[in-house]
């Protein structure tokens, strides 16, 4: 059996930054393009004075997305987003602007209704340019005391924002990749992974894998869906793609379940010709097509494989032969007649729970009390240098307490990197920059390094934003190349100020756990099982399959986000290893329930009521009481020819029994998972 992921021992931190830093797919394109596009809104905002060309060359970070469609349309969104909003500050600005007690109430109201807006609603994905821009334009409503000044200064503000994003459209128009190149990467990507893993069985390897199934379809299907919006590509090509992402999630499951399964499941000979089949697969879609007609090579003695191994053999044969053709619709077996589609609820512009969930109010008013207490002390410390801290509380809140603890980490070692790097360019290189030019050229550069780390997984991501934000805050300081070190060292100082206010504001008011996810997300993983087992098509029972595994993978990343929670508010430690047992039970149950599509109506009804059960609680109960365990499956044990399906049968049936085992409630354990005390 291949080895349990919490067996295998962690890799060497220096090996495991060394591997976050490694080339993807994409990777170099998206931070050159990042790059130039800093280094034009820094020239933008140079030749016209404008002011804080600094955070102008830092929302180019925010506008970026991968692909071209989408970078568009987020500039363009903004563009409104951000006439809407400085067009009503501008108009509350005219009432209180004389009046410093009520000016300092509108700052607080505004940041409290924008954040609330920017989470509650559709606008999530920019809130945070939005929260930028807001920061920006009340920072300078409460400096000005001249009603022209702050008219000058907001629009200001949607300059800053509007150059970066008007930079963006026209790069992304004229290099930006197309949606479907990026699709037709990422495919590539998974099947030379495949590839990998089979031909090699490296640690690496299968981790890359895991991540590929946790990251799910939906990003490429995203791209597909523009590309077919775009007018770019034939209709057919992008069904063929379509049904190329379907294929692939089924190719990267049946290797999951080859690393799973028994080492002689599948012997190496075998191995090499799939991933070498793979690989062929994968440079076909390297070049802009896609495969069709795809057989494996046949060796005239093929060894007989164990009957696990055969049955992944032939799904991969069917998956293979298939890879690019999109069926015919499938018709659902006479046992499961089609139930009749449920009206879905038109979406609104707020989020379903935008009025019911107090953690949407909660979020708004600690990143504002945040915001204001920082204004409070640089106005009563007399320190307007630090007004950094003011903008960072924006750039930083996050939901829960575990991600503030997390990203504190990469916040401030980003800001430091960052700092130092600024503070020894002021030092060394600026006092030889005479031009523009050489300016610029440091900017890209910044931005070329900070991007690379920005594209990169949410474990360094953090800390490619944040190490641009100090280097752009310490190098660029006005019209033309800036020398001054007191400036650096106090927009550092902000940046730092903010970063402690949020992690202590955000950990000690209203303080929300990643545990409240943890069993919703246990319960979902399980429906979703169940919904594969009565899958009425092959393709359909696959594509369920991939959506369980992205899930599984958002709940593992929630679960390693507890170690980072304040023991206050941390579930006990028996809580946690019964959410990890059961996470490890259900991983070792999808493979088996996968490769159960033979089962009759019957038995997998009485797998999915079992699963259902869990997923509802019930299981939680039958479990703690003894009843029932193991009786859904008594049938199996009796009249089986097929050794095999026995022996599989068993053990869906014991992985089963471990769940509801795992799943029992203590006692002393609240529904949302916290303990009543802090573990020691």
């Amino acid at each position: 059996m291949a080895t349990r992921a919490s067996e295998q021992r962690p890799a060497a931190p220096l090996a495991s930054f060394l591997e976050l830093l490694a080339p993807s797919p994409g990777r170099l394109e998206f931070a050159l393009r990042l790059a130039l596009i800093c280094a034009l809104a820094t020239l933008v905002a140079e030749t016209y004075q404008t002011p804080e060309a600094a955070l102008t060359a830092y929302v180019a970070f925010f506008v970026m997305k991968p692909d071209r469609a989408t970078s568009v349309i987020m500039s363009l969104a903004i563009l409104i987003l951000i006439t809407l909003i400085i067009s009503f500050v501008l108009v509350v600005s005219t009432v209180v602007i004389d009046y410093p007690l009520w000016r300092v109430a509108a700052m607080a109201v505004l940041s409290f209704g924008l954040l609330f807006v920017a989470t509650a609603s559709k606008l999530r994905p920019i809130g945070g340019i939005l929260a930028l821009v807001v920061a920006y334009a009340l920072d300078l409503l409460s400096n000005a005391q001249i009603g022209e000044l702050a008219t000058r200064g907001l629009l200001y503000a949607w300059l800053f924002a509007g150059i970066p994003a008007s930079v963006s459209i026209a790069v992304n128009l004229l290099v930006g990749p197309a949606p479907r190149r990026l699709a037709e990467r990422a495919l590539a990507h998974r099947l030379a992974v495949a590839a990998d893993v089979l031909a090699t069985s490296a640690a690496r390897s299968r981790e890359v894998l895991g991540e590929c199934l946790a990251e799910g379809s939906g990003e490429i299907q995203k791209w597909l869906k523009l590309a077919a919006a775009e007018k770019s590509s034939a209709a057919a090509d992008i069904a063929a793609l379509r049904q190329a992402t379907a294929s692939t999630t089924q190719i990267l499951l049946l290797v999951d379940l080859v690393e799973r399964s028994a080492a002689g499941t599948w012997p190496p000979p075998l191995r090499h010709r799939v991933a070498g089949t793979l690989e062929e697969m994968a440079s076909v879609l390297r070049a802009g097509g896609y495969p069709v007609e795809i057989a494996l090579p046949l060796e005239d003695t093929e060894p007989a494989l164990p009957p696990e191994g055969a049955a992944i053999l032939a799904e991969m044969k069917e998956a293979l032969a298939h890879f690019a053709e999109p069926p015919l619709p499938e018709a659902p077996p006479p046992e499961h007649p089609p139930t009749p589609a449920q009206p879905q609820p038109a979406g609104g512009f707020f989020l379903p729970d935008a009025f019911t969930n107090p953690e949407h109010v909660q979020y708004a008013l600690k990143t504002t009390a945040a915001a204001m207490f920082c204004y409070v002390v640089y106005t009563l410390l007399e320190w307007p240098g630090i007004h950094t801290s003011l903008i960072t509380c924006y750039i930083v809140s996050l939901g829960t307490a575990a991600e503030t603890v997390e990203k504190l980490t990469l916040r401030i070692l980003g800001c430091l990197v960052g700092a130092a790097a600024g503070l020894a360019t002021l030092v060394f290189v600026m006092p030889s920059v005479t031009s523009i030019s050489g300016l610029l050229t440091i900017v890209f550069l910044a931005a070329l390094a900070s991007g690379w780390i920005a594209a990169g997984t949410p474990r360094i991501a953090y800390a490619g934003f944040q190490i641009a934000f100090a280097f752009f805050l310490c190098v660029i300081q006005g019209a033309g190349p800036g020398f001054d070190m007191v400036v650096a060292r106090d927009r550092v100082v902000g940046i730092l100020f903010g970063n402690l206010v949020v992690y202590a504001v955000f950990t000690a008011i209203w303080p929300v756990s990643v545990a409240r996810r943890i069993d919703p997300a246990i319960a979902s993983v399980l429906r979703q099982l169940s919904a594969m087992i009565l899958a009425a098509g092959h393709s359909k029972r696959y594509a369920i399959a991939g959506e369980a595994h992205a899930t599984m993978g958002t709940l593992r990343q929630d679960m390693g986000l507890l170690r980072y929670e304040p023991g206050s508010i941390r579930p006990a430690r028996d809580w946690l290893a019964a959410r990890t047992q059961a996470t490890q039970e259900i991983a070792d149950l999808q493979g088996p329930l996968l490769l159960s599509a033979s089962l009759d109506p019957v038995q997998a009804h009485r797998i999915a009521h079992r699963l259902d059960r869990l997923a509802d609680g019930d299981g939680d109960r039958q479990a703690a009481s003894g009843v029932g365990i193991g009786s859904p499956f008594a049938a199996w044990r009796q009249d089986l020819p097929d050794i095999s399906t026995r022996a599989m049968r068993r053990h869906i049936d014991a992985h089963l029994v471990s769940l509801e085992q795992a799943l029992v409630h203590e006692s002393s354990e609240g529904q949302d998972g916290r303990a009543d005390h802090a573990p020691a």
